[in-house]
């Protein structure tokens, strides 16, 4: 992987305005990949011009929703085409396993172009005539709200830049993508099948900074809507900002799902679900099922059970395609969720894990950690660890499930597992949260994804989204 020494701006390479650079390193094994620059509140400026000269004045203006779909979809053929180098550099940056990356990063990523392409398609039919009772008619219609601020996380950079940008130029907006410094390379990749689709200068522009500059991002007076994804705090505080702005935002950000177990449910299917519904990418996922709610008739069985799984996952370098569970993004973040460990220990009893692994001298790992006895209201029960650290909490009866799940600051995602998907429903209906999964959880492309309380306003993903980054305009024809 190369170094890189110039912002994607307006279809232009540009230099940037001071000679500040990232580091980015390997997860796996802590070593030195390539820098790339730093951008300055200079560069925000630079890259919003681009964006809001495309949108008022450019090409992209005046297109049909059905011009802009021919554009994405030439979009996700340069970006298919760099499926497998999206997929190594992800793995490299952030510790992602190979075989997750491929099908998140590239295959998941294609997926959500290719519905937002179909998506674009339907727009045109967004027009409806109203009778007016002042006048003759009334037309309303849906127009995009401008320039768009997407802040990209480091955990799914790709899936994530994509889940903004393919509505927002459904929508006919224009964006800024500020990634995140740790997965910064992989933006290059996009900029570059972007400007091989021959997307229109202005349309997408990325420049990668720290959270200051992200926030002079987020205030910037010609940006017409935020999308975020990140941390809690941090979105609390784009919140403020764009409350005070009048700005509408869209934030995703983290969760403490509950993953209920059921008495009736099938342990064999539950614990073949737990490294997607509540290890997925290492632990580093906002809607994983961290708590585990088990009744306490079942409760030793399903914890031995958990623990076995944990204790048997393989852990290694996040290019080996044998790897289950990779390095943990960054030398600082380990260390965020080392010391959730070591408190767990102080509340809670471990049973597996928690602490790092023989056979990987390099890079930032951390065992699977599983913890019992563990009560709702300890820390490691309500805060948001960001890492493979699970807390196994028992219960006794459905109604004291749903009200420990529902007991959180938090409510993204969750699942709830039973051999009557009937019954788990009736469960799912109560769980207080904007996803919930039945026997597993996988986000579903064409379905809003987003939270409630602390996790976030707003959707993402299914033609929702689209929603989300235009506005009604309302015309009215009086003779």
């Amino acid at each position: 992987m190369k170094s890189r020494d110039k912002f994607f701006i307006g279809n232009e390479w540009v230099s940037p305005s001071t000679a500040q650079t990232f580091e980015v390193m390997n997860a796996s094994t802590g070593e030195f990949v390539a820098t790339a620059p730093e951008g300055s509140n200079a560069d925000i400026d630079a890259a919003v011009f681009a964006a809001r000269a495309a949108f008022d004045c450019g090409e992209w203006a005046n297109s049909k929703a059905s011009e802009r779909a021919e554009i994405m979809k030439r979009f996700l053929t340069a970006l298919a085409k760099r499926g497998d180098e999206l997929a190594q550099t992800v793995s490299t940056q952030n510790g992602m396993p190979i075989g997750l990356s491929t099908a998140f990063e590239s295959q998941y990523s294609a997926g959500l172009l290719q519905y937002y392409v179909e998506e674009a398609n339907n727009i045109e039919t967004n027009l409806d005539i109203r009778p007016s009772q002042m006048g003759k008619e009334t037309l309303v219609e849906k127009v995009p709200f401008g320039v768009v601020a997407a802040i990209v996380p480091w955990n799914f950079p790709v899936t994530l830049a994509i889940s903004k940008i393919a509505p927002a130029m459904a929508a006919g907006c224009t964006l800024v993508i500020k990634p995140s410094p740790g997965t910064v390379l992989d933006s290059y990749i996009l900029a570059e099948a972007a400007l091989e689709a021959g997307v229109p200068a202005g349309v997408l522009n990325w420049v990668a900074a720290d959270r200051d500059v992200g926030a002079y991002l987020v205030s910037h007076p010609d940006v017409d809507k935020v999308a975020f994804t990140g941390s809690c705090a941090a979105g609390r505080s784009v919140a403020e900002t764009c409350g005070g702005l009048l700005r509408p935002v869209t934030l995703e950000l983290g969760g403490k799902s509950a993953a209920i177990v059921l008495e009736d449910a099938d342990i064999d299917t539950f614990i073949e679900g737990v490294p997607t519904a509540c290890l997925l990418n290492n632990g580093q996922t906002c809607f994983n099922g961290t708590r585990i709610l088990a009744p306490k008739s079942q409760y030793k069985l399903i914890s031995e059970a958990v623990a076995e799984l944990a204790s048997a996952m393989v852990i290694g370098d996040a290019m080996d395609p044998e790897t289950q569970m990779g390095p943990l993004a960054s030398e600082p973040h380990r260390e965020r969720v080392e010391a959730y460990i070591t408190t767990g220990k102080k509340e809670a009893k471990l049973i597996a894990g928690g602490g790092r692994p023989k056979n990987t001298p390099g890079g930032w790992f951390v065992e699977p950690t599983v913890f019992t006895d563990v009560a709702n209201d300890a820390v490691i029960s309500r805060e948001e660890i960001f890492g493979p650290v699970l807390s196994i909490i028992p219960y006794e009866g459905e109604e004291e499930a749903i009200s420990l799940a529902n007991d959180s600051q938090f409510g993204l995602g969750g699942s709830v597992w039973s051999s009557n998907n009937e019954h788990a429903l009736k469960v799912a209906k109560k769980v207080n949260c904007g996803t919930v999964g039945v026997n597993g959880y996988v986000p579903s492309i064409g379905a809003p994804f987003g939270g409630v309380k602390g996790s976030g306003i707003g959707r993402e993903l299914g033609p929702e989204a689209v929603d989300s980054y235009q506005s009604f305009k309302s015309t009215y024809i009086m003779n």
